[in-house]
């Protein structure tokens, strides 16, 4: 028997005797944020249950039940003040927003303070809330704590050899365009990698020394970062597209997908760019005579000497990383979390094993102690987001867009309100797929266009709930109203011009 959380909308058949559902899946699972369920024994049950209460309904005291022969225990995790979680999701990201602005504090106790607030809004308990808020933070801890700091070790320990001068010296040599292969690098790792977090750290070490200026250097980090996401949310097989194209492709080909996704999301990344070049056209202008800013070296300081070949020792992490995928993918067969840790790690490893025992230790200490500065930022905003998927928030605005909305924005909608509310674009794939299967919206939108709806509407709205956002603001250095304009708004713009793309699909091509 196993204990997780559970879902108001997976059922198969109705229990009279205590007015829930069961499913055979030897699963005895945990209402989502209604109830806490336990049972004493389902060994002489026919199929082991799976209980779920639907969300908003319980301020209701839950006694000693007894159905097919195993016993459930309810305990009340909602308390008397119960709001709409739409209204108190506004009302959360709005304090959460002028906090962060007025009082410029870390925002891991931001985070942490808003998904409190809006636990006890909608109607949970303080232990529910803190229960949500501890699992949130182990999910987001256990899915990026050895990426982040593995990417943090191997670029502290380029900076202390002075390798990453080396690379960027390598760069400059072919790349007379530093914004454009930002851009690009982003959107190309982003797939292989599956993961666009962990293509940006990745990168980052490398554009945050490619540029002197620190406007022109920071907008090779948004690039790199919105490059990666418009890949990440469009291109199948990443693990944003895969949960959608499993639920709702009906058996369309993923090569036709991918025939009409990938000109679509390279369209989308030409428009980013042309965004950039517009509010920063200085980050666009190359010097003809600016020499690389490359310190000259020598062997008596203990240096690597400048050459004028590739340095392909700094590169040797980074080389590492891309052949440990097809590794862990053909040899290894490693699932795809598994596959980001493990390339990772390889990459870390390949760095501490060739640095030098003077920097070694130093490189390390530094590593840890700015991966662990980030890795606290977005542990609180998957806190926050945890907390407020658990509490019925999905059901909810799916049951109220279908009421006020035609039936072709809902995809769009849901899967926007989804990722403002707990901030992966992942998690939104999953939960809009799990939402909208079975319901009349399937059987109403083409799958391809359907499939492009929802990810159009996971890059929406892109702020305080999203990891990401705060791994670029902790990254930049800038403040929440600059990585808004410049991570924020370009994905939602993004965002809305796959919407266009998509309702264009669904009314001109497949009607």
């Amino acid at each position: 028997m196993r204990w997780c959380a559970g879902d108001a909308d997976v059922t198969r058949k109705k229990c009279p005797a205590i007015k829930s559902r069961l499913l055979c899946d030897k699963t005895l699972c945990a209402g989502n944020a209604t109830g806490l369920i336990s049972a004493d024994s389902c060994e002489q049950a026919a199929c082991s249950p799976r209980i779920s209460l639907i969300a908003g309904s319980p301020h209701l005291q839950y006694n000693l039940k007894k159905a097919n022969n195993f016993q459930v225990f309810f305990y009340p995790v909602t308390s008397t003040l119960h709001m709409d979680p739409l209204l108190a999701f506004v009302i959360t990201l709005a304090l959460i927003t002028i906090v962060s602005l007025w009082y410029r504090i870390s925002p891991f106790f931001t985070l942490i303070g808003g998904a409190v607030l809006f636990g006890l809004l909608a109607g949970m308990t303080p232990d529910a809330t803190m229960l949500g808020i501890i699992a949130g933070i182990g999910k987001v801890f256990s899915a990026f704590g050895i990426i982040i700091l593995c990417g943090a070790v191997i670029a502290k320990l380029l900076q202390e050899q002075h390798q990453i001068e080396e690379i960027v010296a390598d760069i400059r040599r072919y790349v007379k365009n530093p914004p454009v292969i930002a851009g690009v690098s982003g959107y190309l790792l982003s797939v292989p990698i599956t993961c666009c977090i962990t293509a940006y750290i990745m990168l980052n070490p490398i554009l945050d020394s490619l540029e002197k200026d620190r406007t022109k250097r920071n907008v090779l980090l948004y690039l790199a970062a919105v490059g990666g996401i418009i890949s990440y949310a469009l291109i199948y097989p990443t693990p944003v597209v895969i949960p959608l194209f499993e639920a709702f492709s009906g058996g369309m080909s993923p090569f036709l997908f991918d025939a009409i996704s990938i000109p679509l999301s390279l369209l989308v990344l030409g428009g980013i760019l042309l965004y950039f070049r517009f509010i920063h056209p200085a980050a666009f202008i190359t010097e003809k005579d600016e020499s690389p800013a490359i310190p000259h070296y020598s062997q008596g300081a203990g240096i690597p000497v400048m050459h004028k070949g590739i340095h392909w020792r700094a590169w040797t992490p980074f080389i590492a990383i891309l052949i440990a995928i097809p590794i862990a993918l053909l040899l290894l067969h490693l699932s795809q979390v598994s596959m980001i840790n493990f390339i990772m790690l390889v990459g870390a490893v390949t760095a501490i094993a060739l640095a030098s025992p003077a920097v070694r230790a130093p490189g390390l200490s530094q590593g840890a102690k700015h991966a662990g500065l980030i890795i606290f930022d977005i542990c609180g905003a998957g806190a926050l987001g945890f907390v407020i998927v658990k509490s019925g928030f999905a059901q909810t605005a799916l049951g109220q867009l279908t009421l006020l909305i035609p039936i072709v924005l809902v995809p769009f909608i849901l899967a926007a309100l989804i990722e403002t509310a707990q901030g992966s674009r992942v998690v939104t794939a999953v939960i809009t797929a799990e939402v909208l299967a079975g319901s009349v919206i399937v059987g109403a939108i083409h799958p391809l266009p359907l499939i492009l709806l929802i990810g159009a509407g996971s890059c929406v709205v892109s702020y305080v709930t999203d990891p990401f956002f705060w791994l670029v603001q902790r990254t930049t250095g800038d403040d929440i109203k600059t990585v808004v304009k410049n991570y924020t708004l370009p994905i939602a713009l993004a965002g809305v011009g796959i919407f266009i793309v998509a309702v264009g699909l669904e009314y001109l091509v497949f009607r």
